[in-house]
This record gives structure tokens, sequence and C-alpha cells, in this order.
């Protein structure tokens, strides 16, 4: 247990960017899933241009690293050019 000013602040501050962060990361995983399970190339458009976006604003944030997110996008990517073949 904390036994100073600071150190009871700074739990309070741990707890909020916690909660911030898991929840960034669950939407994260929401959304690639979301392309990844799409079958038609409409669909899968706007929900790519969603993730992406996202994507980019929380590697900006240091949420994830600028790799990881560049990672997601090419499967994302590939996933879409993958219909427009079929």
């Amino acid at each position: 247990m904390a036994n100073h000013k600071s150190a009871e602040k700074r739990i309070r501050q741990s707890a909020r960017k916690r909660d911030i962060n898991k929840a960034s990361l669950s939407k994260m995983k929401t959304l690639v899933k979301k392309v990844l399970s799409t079958t038609t190339l409409e669909e899968a458009t706007t929900s790519y241009k969603e993730a992406v976006a996202h994507l980019d604003r929380i590697s900006v944030k240091g949420r994830i690293h600028k790799n990881n997110a560049s990672r997601k996008k090419s499967r994302l990517t590939l996933h879409i050019n993958s219909l427009t073949k079929a």
C-alpha cells in the first residue's frame, strides 16, 4: 500500500492509463478480426480503413510498436488483395 501522497497519485494515474490502453488494444483486435472475417470487397474496404486509422493512431501514441502496426496493416492488405482475385 502506498505511504506517500505522490505514490497514491501514481497508482491512480496508472489505473487510468491501464484502462485506456486495455480498451484501445481491445478495439484494435476487434477491428482486425472484423476485416479478416469479411468476404466481400465492399465491406472489407470500409472495415480496413477504420482498422488502419486506429492502428496508426495507437502506434503513434506508443501503445503498440510501429513495426507491429505495420505488420498488421500488411496482413490486412493481403486479405483485401485476396478478395479482389477471388
